[in-house]
């Protein structure tokens, strides 16, 4: 699938919880919900190409735009205002653990509106990066069927750590008992920002709920985080290679999978 900036096939909505409005870009006009949470960098080409994968799979994705600018122009890079501006958010915990960041209510509002509009079916969410864990957050609520952590990089510097309280992390324990609610995390081996430490907490807490896969660093995209030196990060963005039997093509094929075993002929 080619990389553009060009989004006309996503429809722009604004859309209010909590007294907060932010833009939520669309695509799709059937299927089960699943929500895409950007990294860093905001929505970019790479993004939107995930997004229009799981269209084409037969969902419909709901896109919020929860930094940067509501298109496909922002780029992949790390600015200082943009840390900046996390650093003194009230809405994301960017530094300590055991805290749900509190843009998770917001976003669990989206999934209940999501919901009502798209038939009946459960919800799927996918988090990356900075947005990895909210996922997770996000699976308190019994409407989240399919939770997706990609990379998840929070809270930073404390590398076993989870950006979830510890009651909302009791909570979804009790979901994988429960409801037999299992949740998929995918990162690189050698990834500095999302380590070995924080997927060995989320084995201790879930056991076999939680599914891992840890993909080799030689199969990250070669102009991705690679080309600067760096191990790569995003698995489903940047330093993806979309190419059939890459490692990081199969991961997208086996979110996709996961959407339709637990969300597709499952009425809530």
């Amino acid at each position: 699938m080619t990389l553009t900036a060009d989004i006309h096939d996503f429809h722009r909505r604004e859309l209010t919880f909590d007294e907060k409005t932010r833009v939520v870009l669309t695509i799709g006009d059937y299927g089960p919900a699943v929500i895409v949470l950007h990294e860093i960098f905001g929505f970019t080409p790479t993004l939107a190409r995930f997004c229009r994968w799981v269209r084409d799979a037969g969902f419909r994705v709901y896109a919020p735009i929860l930094l940067g600018t509501p298109d496909a122009t922002n780029p992949q890079t790390i600015t200082t205002g943009r840390m900046l501006h996390l650093c003194i958010s009230r809405e994301f915990f960017l530094l300590r653990g055991g805290r749900t960041s509190p843009l998770t209510d917001w976003l669990r509002a989206l999934a209940a509106q999501a919901h009502e509009e798209c038939g009946g079916h459960g919800v799927g969410a996918i988090g990356l990066c900075l947005t990895g864990g909210f996922a997770l957050a996000m699976a308190v609520d019994p409407l989240i069927r399919a939770p997706v952590m990609g990379e998840p990089g929070l809270p930073a510097f404390a590398h076993a750590a989870l950006d979830v309280s510890p009651e909302d992390l009791a909570r979804v324990r009790a979901r994988t008992q429960t409801d037999g609610l299992t949740i998929r995390g995918y990162r690189f081996e050698g990834d500095t920002l999302c380590r070995a430490a924080r997927f060995d907490t989320l084995r201790r807490e879930f056991g076999d709920a939680f599914i891992e896969r840890v993909l080799p660093d030689a199969s990250g995209n070669p102009g991705g985080m690679r080309s600067q030196g760096k191990p790569p990060h995003s698995v489903f963005t940047v330093d993806l290679v979309d190419e059939a039997g890459e490692p990081t093509r199969q991961a997208v094929d086996e979110v996709i999978a996961f959407f339709k075993e637990r969300l597709e002929n499952h009425e809530t």
